[in-house]
């Protein structure tokens, strides 16, 4: 008898109406986000206006990747078969503004996790999906975003 092993399904993207373009983007390596030209503000998440100014004239523009951490945990236990335990959860507040979550791959700070500045990475799961992640960024380190 031959045991077949399945590959772990990531779970899928939660696809509202405007998210399309930005998982295109993620999938290209190249993430873009939402950025309004009357304001110049950027959005994520995407959305039909502009949360500062209400204006609907946006457009899709790419990152730099980079951030910092503002908050982070480590799971010890296993609620999705695609994140076994021990895992990791940060938020990242972005050098362009918004706020993001994802995970921290490879090194983990030695100390705080707080203030660490991160670099956007794109990783390919077992089942093929691809995801934006983040890794420490020492080039950057003692830099504001």
């Amino acid at each position: 008898m031959t045991d077949v092993v399945e590959a772990v399904r990531t779970p899928p993207a939660v696809m509202g109406l405007y998210d399309g373009p930005m998982w295109a983007s993620i999938r290209e390596g190249t993430m873009r986000l939402q950025r309004c030209l009357d304001c110049g503000e950027m959005q994520y998440p995407p959305g039909p206006v502009c949360p500062h100014c209400l204006s609907s004239n946006l457009e899709w523009q790419p990152i730099s990747g980079r951030g910092t951490i503002v908050s982070w945990v480590v799971y010890h236990r296993t609620y999705l078969a695609a994140y076994p335990e021990p895992y990791n959860v940060v938020a990242v507040k972005l050098a362009e503004g918004p706020f993001m979550a994802s995970n921290l791959e490879g090194e983990t700070p030695a100390q705080s996790w707080i203030g660490a500045p991160v670099r956007m990475v794109y990783s390919t799961m077992p089942d093929g999906t691809v995801l934006p992640r983040f890794t420490l960024d020492a080039a950057s380190a003692g830099k504001t975003p």
